[in-house]
């Protein structure tokens, strides 16, 4: 499906996706078992008590976006970041302002360091021009630092930036400058509705719709335990290229990039780096077809979601491990989890993992 919703299909899709406890996981999962977010609306009372935002709200929100040139963007529509699209549970509505075609270009994602090196600042804004210049549009997190250094290489080009709060709560303040420039000249994209400010658990959220936008994801000095290393870990678990530029082993800043080349990441000192280790024809997306989106999600079997919640600890496990101990099929596995996660007693994970909830990253 990659259609426009009309104004109530639009409603009834945003509603769905921000009522509390419904992640992206269950929100898909609910789709491929209802159909359409109508019924699954109406369907919602049977599984949790949690009740959805009224459509008033919704309209009042579109209207807003609409005044400041914005919109939202359901995950079966065309302007939708297409790589995003293609992951098993993308995030199911996001506000775009700006240019969504350039989502659509051959995107790769620079990351790296708030309290970044001067010289590494350099380096990011040279590099994310030359690849502008080579056709790339450059994706970060509009974070100080690396991100800011790549998205003003990329201005004249294009830049998109990721919120972690809402397209009218940019954070950090020091780069709201920066912010307006890429409104008016490139895209910025937030999965939050309007209103939200950004909290520290909301960035690795932020983190991984950057990874999700592109082919690649290149660090520039990260400490070994950093968001960008988050993201490098997001990258690998979508499927996405994971590039690091090396630095120096006296920089505390450089650790977190110099263990990535020795996991395997490519080493990247120039454009023409880049370019080269993404090869000369562009990765294949993979098809818009049955997938969790589409498929019919079985009701599970009575008992199967006791079982289910007796395996899951706070250390994440997997849908099919989850179907080998329970002797069930993945798509009863799913469909209990989706129940579980309605009630509250269980979290799903990026990458087909599941959790106890209250070890999860919190969805708000």
């Amino acid at each position: 499906m990659n259609r426009t919703l009309s104004l109530p299909e639009r409603l009834a899709w945003v509603r769905l996706a921000r009522t509390a406890r419904i992640g992206p996981l269950t929100f898909h999962r609910m789709l491929a078992r209802f159909r359409t977010p109508s019924a699954a609306l109406e369907a919602l009372p049977r599984f949790t008590q949690a009740t959805p935002p009224p459509a008033e709200r919704i309209e009042h929100e579109i209207k807003a976006l609409d005044s400041m040139g914005a919109r939202l963007i359901a995950s079966c529509e065309p302007e939708y970041p297409p790589l995003l699209a293609q992951l098993d549970a993308p995030p199911p509505v996001l506000a775009m302002r700006g240019a969504a075609t350039l989502a659509a270009k051959p995107c790769i994602a620079i990351v790296g360091a708030r309290e970044a090196s001067g010289v590494a600042m350099l380096f990011a804004e040279r590099l994310a021009a030359d690849l502008g210049d080579a056709g790339f549009t450059i994706v970060s997190g509009l974070a100080r630092g690396i991100d800011a250094a790549a998205h003003r290489g990329t201005l004249k080009t294009g830049a998109v930036a990721v919120l972690a709060g809402g397209l009218d709560h940019p954070y950090p303040p020091q780069n709201l400058k920066l912010h307006e420039e890429i409104c008016e000249h490139g895209l910025v994209v937030s999965e939050a509705p309007l209103g939200a400010v950004a909290r520290a658990r909301d960035f690795p959220r932020r983190n991984s719709i950057v990874s999700g936008i592109a082919r690649a994801v290149i660090v520039i000095e990260a400490a070994l335990r950093s968001g960008s290393l988050i993201t490098a870990r997001a990258a690998a678990e979508q499927g996405r290229e994971v590039m690091a530029v090396p630095g120096s082993p006296l920089d505390h800043r450089a650790r977190g990039a110099n263990a990535l080349i020795k996991q395997g990441a490519a080493l990247i000192e120039s454009a023409e780096d880049v370019i080269a280790a993404l090869g000369e024809a562009p990765a294949p997306l993979r098809p818009l077809s049955a997938g969790p989106l589409f498929a019919d999600t079985p009701a599970a079997p009575a008992g199967l979601g006791k079982k289910i919640a007796a395996l899951l600890s706070p250390t994440p496990i997997h849908v099919n491990d989850l179907a080998r101990l329970t002797d069930a099929s993945a798509g009863a596995v799913a469909a209990a989890l989706m129940e579980l996660e309605l009630e509250g007693a269980a979290a799903s994970l990026p990458g087909g993992y599941a959790a106890l909830a209250r070890a999860a990253f919190s969805q708000g």
